[in-house]
């Protein structure tokens, strides 16, 4: 493939996996194609049910944010340069697969350290506690994120049945303070993202009244 010198670097959307106690990046995890659109949807967390006046106007935390996107996975790249991708060859997409669906699951260590604990007879067993999810849209959109659905189509497969093709639907929810607290690592993350949204919509300034017809209020 060609390309034009001056033609701009394109950026990829991805996750990014964090300890969320050391914020050491464990994975990330790159879409191999960027997703034609992104939905966002937001719940706006507000105090009461309208009813009393002087609640009106409050709010109890950030909105209860959450992103949808569809992804695609495509061994056809990979396939035209069979010497320098042998694991495509092997085992298809398997592996960008199982990189995604890792994010759902507690580790195969967690899993034994639990069972082992229970069978010693400990009482209480911590819950395991998964890597810090981070969503990178572009550096002005970075914010921490649980996965609430995840669903794959599998499309096309090679002669083994190795999946060659696929399409992912994910839907994440943002956590905020509200969710992580101020001390967490996800927490700290939340808040550059929020002042940079201030920031951003501090650089696009103010309309007049009278652009909207008025002459005052």
């Amino acid at each position: 493939m060609t390309t034009f010198p001056n033609s701009p670097q394109l950026l990829k959307g991805g996750i990014v996996m964090m300890a969320p106690d050391t914020g050491q990046v464990l994975r990330v995890i790159s879409l191999q194609y960027n997703p034609d659109t992104l939905t966002r949807s937001f719940q706006v967390q507000a105090y009461g049910d309208g009813s009393d006046r002087s609640e009106a106007l409050r709010l109890k935390a950030s909105p209860v944010e959450t992103i949808k996107l569809e992804a695609e996975i495509d061994a056809a790249d990979q396939l035209e340069f069979p010497d320098q991708h042998q694991n495509v060859v092997e085992n298809g997409i398997h592996g960008q697969l199982a990189a995604l669906e890792g994010m759902l699951y507690p580790s195969s260590e967690a899993l034994q350290n639990n069972h082992g604990q229970a069978a010693r007879g400990v009482l209480e067993i911590a819950p395991m506690e998964a890597p810090l999810s981070l969503f990178v849209w572009s550096k002005q959109r970075a914010v921490p994120v649980r996965v609430s659905e995840f669903s794959v189509t599998e499309e096309a497969f090679d002669p083994r049945l190795n999946p060659i093709r696929a399409k992912i639907n994910l839907s994440l929810r943002v956590l905020s303070v509200n969710d992580l607290g101020f001390a967490h690592r996800g927490g700290s993350l939340f808040m550059s993202y929020l002042k940079n949204k201030e920031a951003l919509a501090g650089m696009v300034g103010s309309a007049t009244l009278s652009s909207l017809g008025l002459e005052g209020l």
